[in-house]
């Protein structure tokens, strides 16, 4: 089989490779569609952290059932796409039922190799029925959850004022969960294009640009002097992050849906003050699937409006790196296999 290896950052590989063989408590896939996400572009760009070379990147994915034991609840040919973050079951996150911040986590396409490759053998746990979703809504179900998660570790309440910082893809789909949830949601970004995607496709009522305008005053305005009660970065961005302590309100949750490698820094007075709730929102839980999916069928979300480019399995060594730029309108882009 083909698969597509990053060997070190910059570099990508096509190598023939034997198909994985099914073993006790796993299935084999065969791969239809992957997703690129933030991490990819990281993992690509030498930014990524937890992150070791060479590694086959890709976790964002629908597929079918290639391969599996006749105990499964699957047959061959089943649509399905996975939570890509493996868990030992054991240790204290898993026993309480957080099995997205496992001690021992390996994350698919991250820690171990991913999905971009023709087949992938997956634990069986890890495998979530398609529900009759077609391959463009799959592929949009993990990282749709991890908005859906965020929104759910901020404990969203209707009216609320929630502002998200970053309008990347899981900005995107964090925007589209809080609204779901009932808040008024406000978007903060630096680029005009993907604010203009948040208000016309995501029907968000509050835009920000950071480039060019008084942020905390916006907010203050919007907010009617309170600022809002709910702040989430999904940028990742050191400089983002420390900013975003200024545009809470007092007794508001900050939730870090980013990640990046160095020591954030705010003033304690400041946060204390507030009474203020600092958490991190990782991975996504099986409950935060099965909302995605729901609002899927049902029409609240919309995964088509994320897709923008498809590009063949085959093209994405050569189209990589202008993907990562964020032009052309770029979103979301699918390799399809």
């Amino acid at each position: 089989m083909k698969v597509l290896v990053c060997n070190t950052p910059g570099e990508f590989e096509y190598i023939d490779k034997e198909q994985p063989v099914l073993k006790e408590g796993f299935t084999k896939l065969k791969v239809k569609a992957v997703g690129i996400c933030g991490t990819d572009y990281h993992a690509y760009q030498g930014v990524q952290p937890f992150f070791n070379y060479p590694r086959i990147l890709g976790h964002e994915i629908a597929a079918e059932i290639a391969e599996t034991a006749t105990n499964t609840k699957f047959k061959i040919g089943d649509k399905v796409t996975i939570s890509p973050y493996f868990y030992c079951g054991h240790c204290i996150a898993c026993r309480n039922g957080k099995t997205n911040c496992c001690e021992a986590m390996q994350v698919c396409g991250v820690h171990i190799d991913g999905a971009m490759s023709e087949y992938i053998l997956v634990p069986d746990y890890s495998i979530i029925a398609g529900e009759g979703l077609n391959e463009d809504e799959l592929v949009l179900v993990e990282p749709l959850a991890i908005g859906a998660h965020g929104i759910r570790r901020a404990n969203v309440q209707p009216g609320e004022f929630v502002l998200v910082v970053g309008a990347g893809p899981i900005g995107l789909g964090t925007m589209d969960f809080a609204g779901i949830g009932g808040a008024e949601v406000i978007a903060l970004d630096t680029n005009m294009q993907r604010l203009e995607f948040c208000k016309d496709k995501l029907r968000v009522k509050h835009i920000i640009n950071a480039a060019t305008e008084d942020v905390s005053g916006r907010l203050k305005e919007i907010t009617n002097g309170d600022m809002p009660t709910v702040v989430i970065d999904c940028t990742g961005n050191l400089n983002a992050i420390n900013n975003a302590f200024q545009y809470m309100a007092h007794g508001a949750r900050f939730v870090l849906i980013g990640l990046q490698k160095q020591s954030i820094s705010f003033s304690h007075p400041e946060f204390h003050k507030r009474e203020a709730t600092l958490l991190s929102s990782r991975n996504a839980l099986p409950a935060d699937f099965e909302h995605v999916i729901s609002c899927i069928k049902d029409g609240r979300v919309k995964p088509i409006n994320y897709i923008t480019h498809k590009l063949k399995f085959e093209e994405v060594k050569d189209t990589f790196l202008d993907l990562k730029i964020f032009e052309n309108g770029l979103v979301k882009a699918v390799i399809e296999l």
